[in-house]
């Protein structure tokens, strides 16, 4: 059975809410990041997790809101699957650290809406 918008949307904010608090929790900081391999691979899966959500979107949601940075999200995803070794993680830690918060931020305020 084919998930909904709102189903995906929430899935989106939990996986991110999740990973948000591995992070505080165990201290995991840009540094570690950036040279921690379990911590690399500790942020990758719910990444992905995310990416494929945005990925599996109605296109009707994606352009009712386009202003959100669907491609780059779903990009995202496809870059750590399909091409791990050459993941820069200097931008995997702006992305952590600095975007997804905003970025997730946006879809609950969607969600109020739909």
């Amino acid at each position: 059975m084919k998930k909904s918008d709102k189903e995906r949307l929430k899935k989106i904010v939990s996986t991110w809410e999740s990973l948000d608090k591995q992070l505080k929790e165990r201290g995991i900081t840009k540094e570690m990041l950036l040279d921690d391999e379990f911590s690399q691979w500790a942020v990758t899966t719910p990444l992905y997790n995310v990416g494929e959500q945005v990925y599996q979107l109605s296109d009707e949601l994606k352009k009712k809101y386009p202003e959100q940075p669907w491609n780059l999200v779903a990009g995202l995803r496809h870059r750590l699957v399909h091409d791990y070794d050459g993941i820069n993680w200097s931008i995997i830690v702006d992305v952590v650290f600095e975007d997804m918060q905003p970025f997730v931020d946006a879809v609950k305020r969607i969600l109020e809406e739909i």
